[in-house]
């Protein structure tokens, strides 16, 4: 009996619906039986490639949207923040204003920024799962993306990166 198994990396390839999904553990410029992230995208001419790769830039510009949403955010809620009244029903400083409002916006406040973040976080490592594929062509629709993304919607300073999170 052999105990060497012929799988190899070959065991990840995936039948499915009359197609393979080709999975590589290293660089490679080759598309056939590519798929991406999952089963079902999977490139199947030429055609399917543009669109996909196009579909992987607008999903990495987008992750810049979502990163300048929650900028605006942070930036709007401390200036809520500031404007809302206190108990006495005065405008109130952020150092001096206290009481149940404050209270109540604060946590407001946090589960958003918590939410955005989560957000971040998973399109991040979506991100990253769509580099894994070890593909030129979508690591080049991924740097293409993030170049897009940062010009259209970058409101920052360049060097917070696309890192896990």
């Amino acid at each position: 009996m052999d105990h060497h198994s012929h799988m190899g990396h070959g065991g990840m390839d995936m039948p499915s619906e009359g197609h393979r999904c080709n999975m590589n553990m290293l660089f490679t410029w080759d598309t056939t039986d590519l798929c991406i992230v999952f089963r079902q995208w999977h490139i199947s001419s030429t055609f399917t490639l543009i669109i996909s790769l196009l579909g992987v830039a607008a999903l990495t510009a987008g992750y810049e949207v979502v990163r300048e949403l929650s900028r605006r955010y942070e930036a709007s809620s401390g200036e809520y923040m500031n404007r809302l009244p206190n108990d006495d029903g005065q405008e109130a400083s952020s150092l001096l204003w206290s009481g149940r409002n404050q209270a109540n916006a604060e946590r407001k406040t946090k589960a958003v920024k918590a939410a955005l973040y989560a957000v971040q976080v998973f399109y991040s490592f979506f991100i990253m799962l769509l580099f894994m594929t070890y593909n030129g062509w979508v690591m080049l629709a991924v740097a293409v993306g993030a170049f897009v993304g940062y010009l259209a919607f970058g409101g920052s300073t360049a060097t917070k990166s696309v890192a896990c999170h």
